[in-house]
């Protein structure tokens, strides 16, 4: 016979499964919202723009050349990254009733502040005149290092909406024909390449 305090102990060192990332409901308005489309758009618009912008800061920082259109693609990104953010703000005040900070994103929309607090520092530096062209275009690596950390925490949170999707669905019978469309996971919310 082993000790009830014991059998409690060992219990509570078993994993927790993790709580779902949406209620049924939440997947509902998350489904209907337009802005799940919104961010499924302006997300890898942002990516891309992010990809443009490195390129152009790199060779700046490599040779010298190309100040101006590294700022400018700095600045574009910026603009990309607070419209992407006011959207999902808004994405997740319709699907969990929270401005920021929803509990399944919690993490995301923290780091998403420090990904804000170094571009909105790279545009105070250029609007001031503060700093050289090279200190501020070291800070927006600093911004896109950030940006690309948590582009990673939003592609795992995409990967865990869709393996909880795919948990939660009943399994094809076989009489039924495969779905070939599009999971809304696909697209929902791609915040992963936003801020």
């Amino acid at each position: 016979m082993t000790d009830p305090m014991f059998e409690q102990f060992r219990n509570s060192l078993k994993p927790v499964p993790a709580a779902p990332l949406y209620t049924p409901e939440q997947r509902l308005r998350r489904d209907q919202s337009v802005w799940t489309l919104v961010q499924g758009v302006l997300a890898p618009v942002q990516f891309l723009i992010f990809l443009v912008s490195l390129v152009l800061v790199v060779r700046y920082l490599q040779t010298g050349d190309g100040a101006f259109a590294a700022t400018v693609s700095i600045v574009v990104k910026t603009m990309a990254l607070y419209t992407i953010m006011i959207t999902g703000s808004i994405w997740e005040k319709v699907v969990y009733d929270k401005w920021l900070f929803a509990d399944a994103f919690f993490w995301e929309d923290v780091f998403s502040f420090l990904v804000l607090a170094l571009h909105t520092a790279y545009l105070v530096m250029l609007i001031g005149g503060l700093g050289t062209e090279r200190g501020r275009m070291i800070l927006a690596l600093a911004a896109y290092a950030t940006y690309a950390i948590n582009a990673v925490q939003f592609i795992l949170k995409l990967r865990a909406a869709r393996l909880q999707s795919a948990a939660e669905s009943p399994a094809p019978t076989r009489a039924a024909a495969p779905d070939h469309r599009a999971p809304v996971e696909a697209i929902a919310p791609l915040q992963a390449l936003a801020a």
